[in-house]
């Protein structure tokens, strides 16, 4: 729990509204990444963010990055939660936090199923994959340089070290074999981008990083959960979205395909040549894409798998690491691009 006592008196001493009222604050979500808390007092409406007492202390160096993405923001438009303010003295809540705007809106992974009237209306359902895709979009045309974010990643040589990045981070937690890992791997190593124009991105992008306002039209309300922002390649983040995205969104297993219902939504060439008409950039290599996401992520859920013990959630990292590495290989063996 936050110290109110503390949080009120660095309020009053930030100048933010509702001075010396009392302070409303609600527990929203927490894990062992972050803890988010519903703050109000007066007129003061927002979200504060800080990691857990018994997070490793690098993360208050991750919840800086976060702010200063999210100020970065400020002024764009890109949907986002509006940064207030940022508390790097430990002093007041033991760990680094920052105060952010309260969205009103709603989570795809805080619903059971799609709330009305995305449940029944196919045509405003639709309508939630194109917000998701021109989010990003819109993302990747925010001027990271004149934001002041110049430092926030290493832009150059991204796609050369991505294979020797995560070959020696699976290295360091392997366990197993993963068939198609060397497949695809070498052919990263052989394949590069039709071009590479840098760009701010979000590194985890997926319905469960963002929120909707509510009621249709769909409307993209807030990107959320900045830990893995970056400046990079950003069509990597439109890869990384549309992984396991069902070739047709009409057949039965397209309600399971993944951890929401794609019944309906827009096919992903559709969602592709949307991004495409938004951020202006060219999609001919999205095979490249496609590869490198599946291969990175199945190096990253390997871990899970690998210290899962008796988590029955993890353990079901297993199959889908096998999965996702023989796709990449699949493709990489298949696909024209580059030949």
């Amino acid at each position: 729990m936050i110290d109110v006592e503390r949080l009120a008196a660095w309020l009053d001493e930030s100048g933010l509204p509702g001075k010396g009222e009392p302070v409303e604050h609600h527990y929203i979500s927490g894990g062992a990444q972050n803890e988010i808390y519903e703050i109000r007092r007066g007129e003061l409406h927002c979200a504060l963010r800080i990691p857990p007492a018994t997070a490793p202390a690098a993360r208050d160096e991750g919840i800086l990055r976060e702010w200063r993405i999210t100020e970065a923001l400020n002024g764009t438009d890109v949907p986002h939660t509006e940064a207030v303010a940022v508390c790097t003295d430990t002093a007041v809540l033991g760990r680094t936090f920052y105060l952010m705007e309260f969205v009103d809106g709603w989570s795809p992974m805080g619903t059971d199923g799609w709330p009305a009237p995305f449940d029944e209306d196919l045509t405003a359902r639709r309508g939630l994959s194109y917000q998701l895709a021109e989010g990003i979009a819109l993302l990747s045309r925010v001027d990271w340089r004149a934001k002041g974010l110049g430092d926030l990643g290493r832009p150059d040589g991204f796609h050369e070290r991505q294979v020797d990045r995560w070959s020696r981070y699976l290295d360091r937690i392997k366990g197993r074999e993963l068939p198609g890992f060397d497949v695809a791997a070498a052919w990263l190593r052989a394949h590069r981008p039709l071009d590479y124009v840098t760009g701010l991105m979000h590194g985890d992008y997926q319905f469960a990083n963002v929120m909707y306002r509510h009621g249709a039209p769909a409307r993209l309300a807030a990107i959320v959960d900045w830990e893995m922002g970056t400046v990079g390649d950003p069509k990597l983040d439109l890869a990384w979205m549309l992984r396991g995205w069902p070739e047709d969104t009409d057949a039965p297993e397209a309600a399971t395909t993944l951890y929401v219902d794609l019944t309906g939504m827009p096919s992903r060439d559709q969602l592709v040549q949307h991004y495409a008409e938004v951020s202006g950039r060219q999609v001919d290599d999205m095979d490249y894409y496609d590869v490198l996401a599946q291969w990175k992520l199945a190096v990253v859920l390997e871990q899970g798998f690998q210290r899962a013990g008796d988590n029955e959630k993890l353990q079901a990292f297993g199959p889908l690491v096998l999965q996702l590495m023989r796709g990449a290989a699949e493709l990489a063996e298949t696909t024209r691009y580059g030949t």
